[in-house]
């Protein structure tokens, strides 16, 4: 479909010079690129940095978006773009909404995805908050997705490049959010082209490395960090098979995930064995073969529908789901059970589908996101 001549290249009916964009900026070469981008273009860019936890110690850690190396690197990419960057205190909003969760869910036995939680309950809710009260008509991010226009409103879709793809970490975004929301990179075919157009651009963030860990867990110990929040958190226990019988202690549930094999401390036996089961309650961690780790039917909550009409009126359908951000999706039925809940009977057993991760549901036919919802242990 040809672009409507009257509208601009963020989709808006006005000239760059008039439409004023907040983009959201990590300090990374993703965002700044869409800041630089839309600057070269005549928007009307204010660049906005959150400051998500302690700022002195950010200073020391490198490796993850948000920390004060990253809150300096965004600031040079307006300074040399020419567009107004502010850094907005967010520390009590992101304790809150998605560093507490974290830890309460990793004592649950669950293994949480902070950086969903953060895009629904932060990013996209009070930062996009924030762009309104600038009378900005969009928001921008970095993200790799991309946002098309359907019959029924805009759609969001997988990015132009696998490889790249974060729907999975986007699938909670609403369909209100989505009519703000703008994905300049989301059509690009890889990584390069990104750092192609910073280098371009002349920034200095052109060959900055991709940040690998979840922003507050330095080094990815997520077990240090839970200790930390909630002192005592590691109380030891028993590692039991499925039968009940003793193997082996730990040193707390917080140190296992479903489908770990590796650290276990139980060598010795005949055939590999992995994490099934965390049972809080008793402070056991559960463990058997690798057969027992696959799943079939998996029940979600807190679903969040993208697709067309209500989901609570909708039938079952055939849909590809992806139960971890790693996993390639799988074709699967989706059961709705009202309008938050539903079952997903996977064709083929998936395993290590783990509580606290998010499945996320696809059109098989097209690159359409159709949403997803949060895994649980059912009633």
């Amino acid at each position: 479909m040809a672009l409507d001549a009257r509208l601009n290249s963020l989709g808006l009916p006005k000239a760059p010079a008039d439409t004023r964009v907040v983009v959201a900026m990590s300090g990374g070469v993703d965002s700044s690129v869409v800041a630089a981008q839309l600057a070269e273009e005549g928007y009307d860019v204010v660049g906005v940095t959150l400051q998500l936890y302690d700022h002195g110690a950010a200073l020391a850690k490198k490796g993850a978006c948000c920390a004060g190396r990253d809150i300096h690197d965004a600031r040079r990419v307006a300074e040399t773009m020419g567009f107004p960057h502010y850094v907005l205190d967010y520390e009590d909003t992101f304790r809150a909404a998605v560093i507490d969760e974290f830890a309460d869910s990793y004592l649950a036995g669950a293994t949480p995805v902070p950086c969903i939680r953060c895009n629904e309950r932060v990013k996209f809710k009070d930062l996009l908050n924030t762009a309104r009260d600038l009378d900005a008509d969009c928001m921008a991010t970095g993200h790799y997705i991309r946002r098309r226009l359907g019959p029924s409103g805009p759609e969001l879709h997988r990015a132009a490049d696998p490889a790249r793809d974060q729907s999975y970490f986007l699938f909670s975004t609403t369909p209100e959010q989505l009519g703000y929301l703008r994905f300049p990179l989301g059509h690009l075919d890889s990584k390069a082209e990104t750092r192609a157009l910073a280098a371009r651009y002349g920034l200095s963030v052109a060959d900055k490395p991709d940040s690998q860990d979840i922003c507050f867990v330095p080094n990815g110990n997520y077990a240090a960090v839970i200790e930390k929040l909630r002192p005592g958190a590691a109380e030891p226990g028993n590692i039991v098979d499925s039968l009940g019988n003793v193997l082996g202690t730990h040193r707390g549930v917080i140190h296992y995930t479903i489908g770990q094999r590796r650290g276990l401390g139980i060598g010795g036996l005949a055939d590999p064995l992995y994490v099934v089961r965390l049972d809080v309650d008793r402070s056991e961690v559960v463990v058997g073969p690798k057969e027992l780790l696959a799943t079939r039917r998996i029940p979600l909550r807190e679903v969040n529908w993208l697709g067309d009409g209500s989901f609570a009126g909708l039938a079952e359908r055939i849909v590809d789901v992806r139960v971890r951000s790693t996993r390639p999706p799988l074709p699967a039925v989706l059961r709705p059970i009202s309008s938050t809940e539903a079952e997903v009977e996977l064709f083929v057993a998936e395993e290590g589908v783990a509580p606290g991760q998010a499945c996320v549901f696809y059109d098989p036919d097209s690159s359409r996101v159709l949403g997803g919802g949060w895994i649980w242990r059912g009633r």
